[in-house]
């Protein structure tokens, strides 16, 4: 990953399976960010990605960290097969190293992974008006994808969304692979 896209200090690579409670840690903190927009229940404010999700997605090189300078975990970015893109199931940042570049960092780390992979593009769901969600991920080149061109697994996994949020202020949203 190229020096200049990464805030100074930080690292991106594989995670350690002794990092997972790290990890969980980070995505508890950072979905507080949600508390008060409307857009989750509190009740879901204390989820997070399951150790077995995390534990899973290991071998095949779907979880990238970014650690601080003492090589402690500062955020993650979790990705899984989707058809025929790399799906961007979850990204979070700890508020305390937030705003600094690291979540954008995490992205690009993803269009480099989907690229090599040999996959051409990299696909997402998020809220649509949240600024550190769909307005952020344009920033980075993706474009919300028209409900025609939603695949079945899209609809299943907005099905499954719906259980818990309204999907109505979701989007699903897509890049091409590789370096921006």
């Amino acid at each position: 990953m190229s020096m200049r896209r990464l805030p100074e200090g930080y690292s991106i690579s594989g995670v350690a399976a002794d990092e997972i409670p790290d990890l969980i840690a980070i995505d508890l903190a950072a979905s507080q960010l949600f508390a008060g927009t409307g857009m989750l229940p509190d009740e879901e404010l204390s989820d997070h990605v399951p150790a077995e999700v995390f534990e899973a997605a290991m071998p095949g090189g779907h979880v990238f960290v970014a650690r601080g300078r003492k090589g402690v975990p500062a955020g993650f970015v979790l990705t899984s097969l989707r058809g025929d893109t790399l799906y961007l199931d979850q990204i979070s940042v700890h508020p305390e190293h937030g705003r600094k570049g690291l979540g954008a960092a995490l992205v690009r780390r993803v269009f480099q992974d989907a690229e090599d992979r040999g996959l051409k593009t990299v696909t997402l769901s998020t809220f649509r008006d949240l600024p550190w969600n769909a307005p952020f991920y344009r920033t980075l080149g993706f474009r919300e994808l028209p409900r025609r061109e939603m695949t079945a697994w899209m609809l299943e996994i907005e099905t499954r969304q719906a259980e818990v949020m309204d999907v109505t202020k979701r989007c699903f949203m897509r890049r091409k692979a590789g370096w921006l």
